[in-house]
């Protein structure tokens, strides 16, 4: 039998998308004969609804994250309100209904809460026979994720699924599998060859800046900190799709080597692997799929003005695991920075505890169990 696979991302943030392309891998690599589709769910929306879900919250981390922090907490409250919004949800997805229709998979994954939502209530009403598994890419659960109907759960943590469990979900459809990334992140890299193929100094402590996959947050005032750090270090700005920031930090003082500091700036780029072996820490903000490769590749991991709601989450776990420091005065990070580097052995200590949380084949383990409930 030729296993049809439909894989449901969302492009609200880019970490629903990367990890259901590492999803879409790994299932290729597990089952070369199977039938993988990957889909944007909000591709089969209407445009005001697309919008309201893509843009309206790459806005409100830029211009209102305190307000963003609001509702996340605001609307966590488990199985209240599901009916209500689902109904709104199935008048905007009307097209998505029909692509599963027409597809017929045997399984059905969802590492974003909108599909999964649609894909139970579809389960509910005999309308769709697939095996329904929600991955949830943060490390902790909020309760815009939970849907009935649902065959697996994956998440990140033990914590997790002790949540999701008292919350009603049956524990034996929960499996701790991590985020799922990319099976490139999971081959160890000599540090010194990857920074040669990057072209930076083989020899330099080397700081790895993530403004996140659509470059959003205060990257300038933070390159401009970083460069009066004392120790001797490059730092490589990576500012993913947002070319304005990355001209605006080419024409800005803060992103020239100043002192004992070398400023590399990187706009989008696929090799963000290569990227992460060839540094000792990664700065910047918690997001779940960029926190999971930090992880995955045992790197230390200094949290900046992380995103209230999902990403305060994020950094409460990493911070307890002891894999991360946090730099709340961004004017104090280059101080920040340069005790933790004067500290060889706590920066080895975080680097371990980074190792021992990251689960970097998540996205093999997912497509082993999922490819497990449909033979």
């Amino acid at each position: 039998m030729t296993r049809r696979i439909l894989v449901f991302s969302a492009s609200a943030g880019a970490g629903h998308t990367r990890a259901a392309d590492a999803l879409e891998r790994a299932f290729r690599v597990v089952d070369p004969e199977a039938m993988v589709t990957h889909h944007d769910a909000l591709e089969s929306t209407n445009a005001a609804f697309r919008r309201l879900y893509a843009n309206a919250y790459i806005e409100m981390v830029n211009r209102a994250p305190d307000v963003l922090g609001w509702l996340y907490d605001r609307l966590d409250e488990p199985w209240k309100n599901d009916k209500l919004r689902q109904a709104f949800e199935r008048l905007n997805t009307r097209r998505l209904v029909r692509l599963m229709e027409e597809l017929e998979p045997h399984a059905i994954i969802c590492t974003h809460f909108l599909p999964g939502s649609i894909v139970s209530w579809m389960k509910s009403k005999d309308r769709v026979c697939a095996k329904h598994a929600v991955v949830v890419t943060d490390f902790d659960v909020h309760a815009m994720w939970l849907a009935s109907s649902v065959d697996r759960w994956y998440v990140a943590l033990d914590e997790t699924r002790a949540h999701l469990a008292a919350l009603g979900i049956d524990p034996q459809s929960i499996r701790v599998s991590g985020i799922p990334v990319d099976p490139k992140f999971a081959v160890e890299s000599d540090v010194r060859e990857a920074r040669l193929r990057l072209g930076l100094d083989p020899d330099r402590t080397t700081l790895l800046v993530s403004a996140g996959g659509f470059g959003v947050g205060p990257v300038e005032h933070l390159v401009g900190a970083l460069a009066a750090i004392e120790h001797p270090a490059q730092v490589v700005v990576i500012c993913g799709r947002n070319e304005e920031l990355l001209e605006r930090l080419r024409g800005s003082m803060a992103a020239r080597s100043a002192r004992n500091v070398r400023i590399d700036l990187v706009g989008f780029t696929r090799e963000m692997d290569t990227f992460m072996s060839a540094a000792d820490l990664l700065v910047g903000k918690p997001g779940g799929l960029t926190t999971s490769e930090a992880l995955a590749k045992g790197l230390a991991i200094v949290i900046v003005n992380p995103i209230p709601g999902q990403e305060e989450r994020n950094a409460d776990h990493l911070l307890e695991a002891g894999a991360a420091i946090r730099a709340n005065n961004l004017p104090a990070i280059g101080w920040k920075v340069d005790q933790l580097l004067a500290d060889r052995s706590r920066l080895a200590a975080m680097r371990a505890c980074s190792k021992a949380l990251g689960r970097p084949d998540a996205a093999r383990a997912v497509a082993e169990d999922v490819l497990s409930l449909i033979e």
